[in-house]
This record gives structure tokens, C-alpha cells and sequence, in this order.
């Protein structure tokens, strides 16, 4: 089947946009028109002349923000007592473009030939991980999916929370670094080459001075091999970077940064017991929860101590004995864990875990963004400012200037 673009007006006058599948155009049209529908424009959708194909980028992807979009409407509509393949339909006439409506279809066509839900999500495993396939075979074989995807759409919501808070932490040193450059660019490209002329009777320059002549005309002469030096190293890093070489460097250099460990730590420990508390509440065995839940893991070091971790228990140890000897579970935590298993509420005590963690790692953004902003001023001030004060120390030395 072909998908279609389609604008136009419904019944009742209200502007409607959005896709279809059908066999062909005409098949399209006559579709649309059963619904009431007075089309303006409806064109195929041609995937072949997407832009990100066409300059070698690959096709578009379903992001996390996509993913728990769609994850909370279905949750919402399957609550309402709608059915799941027309909970799909609904979502496929929201007028979602690019990759979400292909993947709406193809939903929709494995729906259409019998599969089980969590049959048509396994096909696609780039979007929707193990666990999330999981959960959805426990949701449709207890009859709780609609608890399963509340509890799948809070937990992608806090991920895509997490992820704009460390990308907005990120981004404010970058910011203020970029601007240090270039102001040390325009010095050394402009100013400095102007003051040249002062010094060129001298016959003994102060050591400040001579640096910063020769910082200039190294900065004038080799800095587009530097930029292009640059550019191949970090388009190496970006092309290498899911190798194994990388990724461990990664996460030695990670695991053993004294300001983001501890950070490191939190947003571990939240995908961990965030997952395998969805696992324990929709009723999956704690040994089988625990491999699962290690999966989502990211960081190599920390996997396989929880690896680990999960083959003691499988031993007979006990949990909270074997966690507390890994990095993600301190002894405060491991304490939680051991009343959870003398209650017989490890669910609970682990979806308190996440949700203690959470509020860790959100204080702990709060505080680095509080913290930056002067830091990294003071940073620039030091970096420019003394840039300046050796320029104006030169011209002092030269003129013989007393004050």
C-alpha cells in the first residue's frame, strides 16, 4: 500500500490535514470521501525524494519525544475503553508526518492480519526496545494494558524531561565557550596584527609581548588547519562513536569524573529501577525482570556489575545484599531494598527508588545550571580580559608610559 497527503475541509466546514494508505489515488480519494471529506490536495507521499535521503542522512526516525507522545494517547484512549486498532486509526488521523505515520501503518496493517500488538511493536525494535515489547505481551495477557502504557508513558515522559534537562545543561557552556572564541579569534586576527606596527622598533620586547605576538601569527597563518583539524577529529569521534574502543573510553572517563559520577550514578539507577518496577507491578518474575531491566543500563562499566548482581540472585543470594555491593545502590537505597523484600513489595520500593532518584537528579541539574552561569562568565572574564591586559602591558612597556 502507498500513503497519501491529504488537506481539505470536513462536514461541518473545519480545516483537516493528515495521511492515508490506500492501493492507489483514486482508491484514496474515494476513501476520503466517504468520510465527508471535501479535498483541497491529496498527493503521494514520495519517501524516496526525502531530503535526508537524498544527502545520505537516512531516513527520518521516531525520536523519544514522538514515541511518548504516542505512548500517552494511546494510554489515554485505550482508558476510555477505546479498542487498540482504533485507537491507532485515531492517532494515524492526527496528522502525524514522516516516520510516526509509516510506523502507524505499519501498525495498523500487522493489526489488520491477526498479529498481537506486541507481535507488530516487536517488528520494529529501533523504536520500541525489549522492554517495552515486554511489558506490552504482559499488559495483553493480564488484560492491563492500559495500566501498562500509563506506566510506559510517565516513564518515557522522565526521560524526555531528563534528557532536555542535561541537553540545556550542555548547552549554556557551549554557548558562553563559543563566544570566548570568537572573541579571541577577532583579537588575534584584528587587533593584535594592528598593534604590530608599535612594536616593530623595539629592540627588546617584554616575554608577555612576544607571546602574544606569536600566538597571533600562528592564530593568522594556521587556523583554517586547525578548524579542519577539528572537523575530522570530531567527525571521526561521531562516526566511531558507537564503537567498543569509544564507548569504553567514554565510560572509564564518565565513571571517574569526580562532579558528574555521582550524576551518572542517579540517571543510571532511575533507568534500572524505573523499568524493573513496571515489570514487577505488571506481574513479570523477578528473575526475568532483573535481565530485562539490566538491559536498559547504558553505561558498559555498571551493566556488567549488575550483570553480576542478577546472577547471585539467580544463585540464591539475597537481592539487596548483592545490589548494595555496586555502584548504583548505596547503602540507603540497599536499605529500602531490604525492607521491600521483607514486605514482599519490591515493586513499590523500587518505583520509590526511581522516584528518589529523580528528584536527586533533578536538584543536582538545578544546582550545575545555578552554578555555570557565573563560573563560566568568570571563565571568559579571565580568558579575554587577560588577553587584554597583556596587549595593554605591551603598549605600556613600548611607550614608556608612567603612571
Amino acid at each position: 500500500m502507498q500513503q497519501f497527503r491529504y488537506t481539505g475541509f470536513d462536514e461541518s466546514g473545519g480545516r483537516v490535514a493528515g495521511t492515508v494508505d490506500a492501493e492507489s489515488l483514486e482508491q484514496a480519494r474515494l476513501d476520503l470521501s466517504s468520510r465527508s471529506m471535501l479535498l483541497s490536495e491529496l498527493v503521494a507521499v514520495d519517501t524516496a525524494r526525502d531530503w535526508r535521503v537524498a544527502l545520505g542522512l537516512g531516513a527520518e526516525t521516531v525520536g523519544l519525544s514522538d514515541l511518548e507522545f504516542l505512548t500517552a494517547e494511546l494510554s489515554l484512549l485505550l482508558e476510555s475503553g477505546v479498542r487498540i486498532d482504533r485507537a491507532i486509526g485515531i492517532l494515524k488521523r492526527a496528522g502525524k508526518s514522516g516516520a510516526v505515520a509509516q510506523l502507524l501503518s505499519a501498525l495498523t496493517e500487522d493489526l489488520k492480519q491477526g498479529k498481537q500488538l506486541s507481535e507488530a511493536v516487536a517488528q520494529h525494535p529501533k523504536v520500541f526496545d525489549a522492554l517495552y515489547v515486554n511489558l506490552i505481551a504482559l499488559g495483553e495477557a493480564s488484560g492491563k494494558l492500559p495500566d501498562v502504557f500509563r506506566g510506559l508513558a510517565e516513564d518515557l515522559k522522565f526521560r524526555r524531561d531528563m534528557r532536555q534537562k542535561i541537553v540545556q545543561a550542555a548547552a549554556y557552556p557551549l554557548v558562553v565557550l563559543g563566544v570566548c572564541v570568537m572573541a579571541l579569534v577577532f583579537i588575534f586576527n584584528f587587533v593584535v596584527p594592528n598593534l604590530t606596527a608599535l612594536f616593530a622598533d623595539a629592540k627588546e620586547l617584554p616575554w608577555y609581548t612576544t607571546m602574544l605576538l606569536n600566538s597571533s601569527a600562528f592564530m593568522r597563518h594556521y587556523q583554517w588547519f586547525v578548524l579542519l583539524g577539528m572537523g575530522v577529529l570530531g567527525g571521526y569521534l561521531w562516526y566511531a562513536r558507537t564503537s567498543s574502543t569509544v564507548l569504553d573510553l567514554k565510560d572509564r572517563v564518565l565513571i571517574r569524573a569526580p562532579g558528574l559520577r555521582d550524576a551518572l550514578a542517579m540517571v543510571e539507577r532511575i533507568r534500572f529501577a524505573s523499568g524493573l518496577g513496571l515489570m514487577l507491578d505488571a506481574g513479570l518474575p523477578v528473575d526475568r525482570a532483573l535481565t530485562l531491566a539490566t538491559g536498559n543500563i547504558r553505561h558498559g562499566m555498571l551493566r556488567r556489575e549488575i550483570a553480576i548482581a542478577v546472577d547471585k540472585v539467580r544463585r540464591g543470594e539475597q537481592l539487596s545484599t548483592v545490589l548494595r555491593q555496586t555502584r548504583l545502590f548505596p547503602d540507603f537505597y540497599a536499605s529500602l531494598l531490604e525492607v521491600g523484600e521483607e514486605s514482599g513489595e519490591l515493586a513499590r520500593v523500587f518505583n520509590e527508588v526511581a522516584r528518589r532518584s529523580r528528584d536527586a537528579f533533578s536538584s543536582w541539574t538545578q544546582r550545575l545550571t545555578t552554578l555555570l552561569e557565573p563560573l563560566l562568565i568568570l571563565f571568559m572574564g579571565l580568558i579575554v580580559g587577560s588577553v587584554v591586559v597583556i596587549m595593554m602591558l605591551s603598549i605600556t612597556s613600548v611607550t614608556d608610559l608612567k603612571f
